[in-house]
């Protein structure tokens, strides 16, 4: 199983002043090292992170990264998407091989 999914933290925490700059690198970075330690296979981009394993160490890996993210505002958003495809591994790496693979055939 794959998701991919985005979070972060909006409103000002419990008894603080709102970023100058609003920027949620930090929560962000909090969420991400909660994914680099599950040791799971893993990719960071500029919007998602995409996660390969079983559906409930998954489920868990989210709720953590959330919990992490929690601190830094009055709530928390949560984008997840999910390509469940029982009997399938390595396809983080796989679905991109075949993408190219199949973009070098068309000769693009």
């Amino acid at each position: 199983m794959l998701i991919a999914f985005s979070v972060a933290p909006s409103g000002a925490p419990a008894g603080a002043a709102a970023s100058a700059d609003a920027s949620v690198h930090d929560a962000v970075a909090a969420a991400v090292a909660v994914v680099r330690a599950s040791g799971l296979p893993h990719r960071t981009t500029s919007m998602f992170t995409e996660v390969e394993g079983e559906w409930d160490e998954l489920m868990a890996l989210v709720k953590a990264a959330v919990d992490a993210v929690q601190p830094y505002g009055s709530r928390v958003s949560l984008v997840l998407k999910a390509d469940i495809r029982p009997g399938y591994t390595g396809e983080l790496d796989g679905k991109i091989e075949r993408l190219e693979r199949a973009i070098d055939e068309r000769g693009a």
